[in-house]
């Protein structure tokens, strides 16, 4: 099988479903490190903790980058999620409105921390506000000697999306950028790497055959995928 290993921007396949981890993981993250996947992640619910340390190990042992994204919103579950992901061995902690609470946990670590910007609610999250105010609270992150990127839920926005993407990108370069959520058709990938992003994530939609490749089957989702981060 042809491998396509996505260079800048990273693409990172999310082992994730509707914001949870998928049951089947370990299965999945198979047929992604086959497919040349070697930036992958998941979200801190969905599996055990234990499963989820078999799993990451199985990432980190492949050599591909990991990635844990908090789904919790309040601040005690989010320093819980940042434990975890220090006990993970976690390259990449997304998401998250609590820098306060996360911060002490990952000093010293080694790990990356990217929170969200602008408002985040509910489950799926949602990104509100408006472009102004999402703006404004990407640079008060960005500020933050402790925050090493962020990540935008550009797609959960009710707006113009390109411009928004392009706004954070520009505002906090040179801090990256990762858009995160919804990325399910290839014009999304095209806005988002010409926006500027450093990297994107899928998730649901590779795992649902939501993209127009060779067939439904994950590898051929992802690779197609891959293909188009490549093409930019």
């Amino acid at each position: 099988m042809q491998a396509f290993l996505p260079t800048a921007p990273d693409f990172i396949f999310m082992l994730t479903h509707s914001d949870r981890t998928i049951l089947d993981a370990p299965d999945r993250l198979i047929e992604a490190l086959d497919a040349g996947v070697r930036h992958i992640g998941f979200k801190d619910i969905g599996l055990p903790l234990a499963d989820l340390r078999r799993l990451a190990a199985s990432i980190r042992a492949a050599d591909a980058t990991l990635y844990l994204e908090m789904v919790s919103l309040d601040a005690a579950s989010e320093e819980a999620s940042a434990r975890a992901a220090v006990e993970l061995g976690i390259d990449v902690l997304m998401g998250g409105v609590h820098p306060h609470a996360v911060v002490p946990v990952l000093a010293n670590t080694g790990i990356r921390y990217y929170p969200f910007s602008g408002e985040i609610v509910g489950h799926p999250n949602v990104l509100q506000g408006t472009i102004d105010t999402i703006v404004e609270s990407a640079c008060r992150l960005a500020a933050m000697d402790a925050v090493h990127g962020l990540n935008l839920l550009a797609y959960r926005f009710q707006g113009d999306v390109p411009a928004l993407i392009r706004r954070v990108c520009s505002t906090v370069a040179p801090k990256p950028v990762i858009v995160a959520g919804s990325i399910d058709r290839p014009d999304r990938i095209a806005a988002v790497i010409d926006a500027g992003a450093a990297g994107f994530t899928v998730g649901t939609a590779a795992l649902n055959g939501d993209f127009p490749a060779r067939s439904r089957r994950l590898a051929d989702q992802l690779m197609f995928v891959a293909e188009q981060a490549l093409a930019r």
